[in-house]
């Protein structure tokens, strides 16, 4: 190949990989449906009240009725922060706090919840 031919296909290669190279613009474009954002807002508070999700829990008396609800007030009264409930598991009634996001966050409430509760413990309920 001469010299020249050479030359030629260099200058013509360039121009064809710069040509390609700055044609690639574009638009996007979506087209949703507007149940989706209220979708989405519906699935994000679901997972902030744990319906969704691996979440822990701290549990801080199992018992009978009378006392739970005791342990409930006085735990309110201390740590109105964090949510906290009654659950029913037969024969026990349980006082179950916080809906954490992770073990750490969960460790870290459990750290403060200990100072007034000894035995509060930290669980992952098993989904049912």
């Amino acid at each position: 190949m001469s010299r020249k031919s050479k030359l030629f296909l260099s200058i013509a290669l360039s121009l064809g990989t710069f040509a390609s190279v700055s044609a690639q613009q574009g638009q996007v474009s979506i087209i949703q449906d507007d149940a989706i954002p209220a979708l989405l807002a519906q699935k994000t508070e679901m997972v902030k009240d744990g319906v969704i999700g691996d979440r822990y829990r701290i549990q801080l008396f199992s018992g009978d009725n009378n006392e739970a609800s005791k342990v409930i007030r006085e735990y309110r009264n201390l740590y109105p922060e964090w949510s906290s409930t009654i659950v029913f598991e037969t024969p026990n009634y349980k006082v179950w706090v916080g809906n954490f996001r992770n073990s750490l966050e969960a460790d870290r409430a459990l750290l403060e919840i200990k100072k007034s509760f000894p035995a509060a413990f930290r669980f992952k309920p098993e989904k049912k």
